[in-house]
């Protein structure tokens, strides 16, 4: 074994039944490998390098900050480049008047949306305790709270190691949660409308809940009517609203949120993550309606949560400004028009060779194959150029699949060799 492999055994992070790549340049959505050959991201990284790589946008926005100052907590120095953030960021999405406590990653962005939904229904309605309801096909991070809280089948802890936590209704897809004789619809919703009720409103303090599924199940798209039902049983009871959207966010699924694809189902607060960083830098953020935000500076308000030496980092916010840069650039409808062709594209893929299912919206998608066929299918693509991020399934036995989710710069020209690539890749597996 030679030191490379020796010392990657030592370095305790994720890896997959496939060689690692040597990559030794990257230029938007490719990145260059030794020896003069390079791969297409199929999957923005692990969804979410939005904007590509090497952007001289992001650089110059970094550069210029970092000869300014390149440490300074907003309770130290003015935090003029963090309110600027802010403030592109709600426009950016479509909420203007929001609050946002920004923090280090997308986990902790749900840590402190849910210390912050429990401060909010003390204050305001007095609640008894602050339970969060999570669906049983959901992932909100890797801490020890999140994985309890949340459904991903993979990465729940052991029954005793879960904090006597866990998701509290079926998520709106047919592997978790089965009909007679009927797919799932917006009166699915009505699970949690039955088990807020079950625990007592006045122990619930939020639902959250990620508006289009990410990498647990692979892109599931909820049924029409669905979120707005869960906003009106909730706003019913005074349970707060939180979308999950450090996988959707920033234009992913075809829109600046993911929940924009339907009307009446804003939410009380929204995390911001990946796409927000871009793989240019650690990132969270939590975006507070107004309304609610409102409760948080009460004088009975308990402290905010805390929030990381390195949240509101002034470096990590410029960063995002050169993000916000790359994205307030892009040709909205030209973007649109290959929205549609990748859908249209990954819709005739359907009941290709291995394909059992495909599913999403705008640049996000999942690929179901049948069983075993994953890795060789991965293979298969990555000989063909493109690289492809696996998730994790859903149902018994469990589903497995890939991400088909490319930077958002991606040209027509990309687009349609990743299409050509991965319909060769399924072609090749099926004979």
């Amino acid at each position: 074994m030679d030191s490379y492999a020796q010392n990657r055994n030592r370095l305790l992070t994720s890896s997959r039944p496939m060689p690692d790549f040597e990559v030794v340049g990257t230029q938007g959505s490719w990145l260059h490998l030794e020896g003069g050959a390079r791969i297409f991201d199929g999957s923005s990284g692990l969804l979410c390098t939005n904007v590509g790589q090497s952007s001289t946008k992001v650089h110059a926005r970094i550069e210029k900050q970092f000869f300014r100052y390149s440490f300074g907590g907003a309770a130290v120095v003015q935090p003029h480049i963090q309110m600027e953030l802010m403030e592109r960021l709600c426009r950016a999405v479509g909420r203007p008047d929001d609050s946002v406590a920004l923090t280090t990653c997308g986990t902790l962005g749900v840590e402190v949306a849910v210390g912050l939904a429990r401060n909010i229904t003390r204050v305001r309605d007095g609640k008894r305790r602050g339970d969060i309801l999570t669906s049983t096909l959901s992932y909100h991070g890797m801490s020890a709270l999140t994985l309890a809280l949340a459904g991903n089948h993979a990465r729940r802890p052991r029954p005793e190691d879960a904090l006597d936590l866990g998701p509290g209704f079926p998520a709106p897809y047919p592997p978790t949660h089965a009909h007679e004789g009927r797919g799932c619809d917006a009166s699915c919703a009505d699970e949690i409308a039955h088990e807020i009720d079950r625990r007592g409103p006045e122990n619930v303090a939020a639902v959250l809940i990620e508006p289009i599924n990410g990498t647990t199940g692979g892109a599931f798209v909820p049924p029409d009517g669905y979120l707005q039902r869960v906003s009106e049983i909730c706003r019913e009871r005074d349970v707060l609203v939180i979308h999950d959207e450090v996988l959707t966010g920033m234009w992913r699924t075809g829109t600046p949120l993911a929940s924009h694809h339907w009307e009446g189902c804003e939410p009380d607060m929204v995390i911001l993550s990946k796409g927000l960083g871009a793989g240019y830098t650690s990132v969270g953020a939590v975006l507070v309606s107004p309304q609610m935000a409102r409760w948080i500076r009460h004088e009975d308000a308990d402290p905010l949560p805390a929030m990381g030496t390195m949240a509101t980092h002034p470096l990590m916010a410029a960063a995002c400004l050169g993000v916000l840069d790359e994205l307030e650039e892009m040709d909205v409808a030209a973007f649109a028009a290959r929205c549609e062709r990748l859908g249209e594209a990954m819709t005739s893929l359907n009941d290709v060779g291995p394909v059992r299912d495909i599913r999403g919206r705008g640049f996000l998608y999942g690929v179901e194959v049948a069983p075993g066929q994953l890795w060789p299918v991965m293979r298969a693509a990555e000989e063909r150029g493109v690289f492809f991020y696996p998730f994790t399934g859903a149902g018994e036995p469990k589903s497995e699949g890939l991400v088909v989710a490319p930077p958002l710069t991606s040209s027509d020209d990309d687009i349609e060799f990743l299409i050509i690539a991965l319909t060769g890749a399924l072609d090749a597996v099926s004979r």
